[in-house]
């Protein structure tokens, strides 16, 4: 417990802008959450303007933002089609840390979605072919029939990236920290600024 405290005890509150502090916080969730550090919650809306959320693997951050790869025709692909805005948490339990995320989403470019693409296992690049990724599923046994032809289809060789499979780019507006006290009396700060391209931001300590 002792080691625990003193790993969550800095002032946090004192950073000056939002990514060296994400990439402090994302360190230390590295060496203590015991699956997927990377995890965090994926908010879009649909047509008629209803929530939707999901976990999703972040895959890649820089000051551009945070990136992650989908399926486009997927529920979430075709969401940020129509509506390119969206907000993730990051929820690291072992730290009592959350990070919030919200901005406009933009594409990747084909360079970095193939640059992706070929890090990935093969079978996962092989079920990235074979799923209709949200579709109507009639039963496993399908699912498997895909998995084995598209094995077949590319038994030699280098998976190529399916044309409907790309990444997103969440462009952060805004960035709040938040950090678990005792009695619910948490800290938690925020940074604001104008647009993903207008450089500058903000910051605003917060009442928990």
């Amino acid at each position: 417990m002792e080691q625990q405290e003193q790993l969550i005890s800095g002032d946090f509150t004192a950073a000056s802008e939002p990514f060296r502090l994400f990439e402090e916080w994302f360190a230390e969730a590295k060496t203590s959450e015991p699956n997927d550090p990377n995890a965090m919650a994926l908010a879009t809306v649909d047509a008629d303007g209803l929530p939707d959320v999901r976990m999703v693997l972040l895959n890649a951050r820089d000051e551009r933002g945070f990136t992650f790869f989908t399926n486009t025709g997927s529920a979430k692909g075709e969401e940020l089609t129509a509506n390119p805005k969206a907000a993730v948490v990051f929820h690291w339990k072992s730290l009592r840390r959350q990070v919030r995320v919200r901005g406009p989403v933009q594409r990747v470019s084909e360079a970095e979605a193939d640059a992706y693409f070929a890090t990935r296992p093969r079978l996962s690049q092989i079920g990235s072919w074979a799923s209709q990724q949200s579709r109507p599923l009639e039963g496993r046994f399908a699912l498997e029939a895909a998995v084995a032809k598209v094995t077949a289809q590319y038994a030699l060789g280098e998976v190529p990236r399916p044309p409907h499979w790309t990444g997103f780019r969440i462009r952060p507006v805004q960035i709040e920290f938040w950090h678990d006290r005792p009695f619910r009396l948490h800290d938690r700060i925020v940074f604001r600024r104008a647009d993903p391209d207008s450089g500058g931001w903000t910051k605003t300590r917060l009442y928990p």
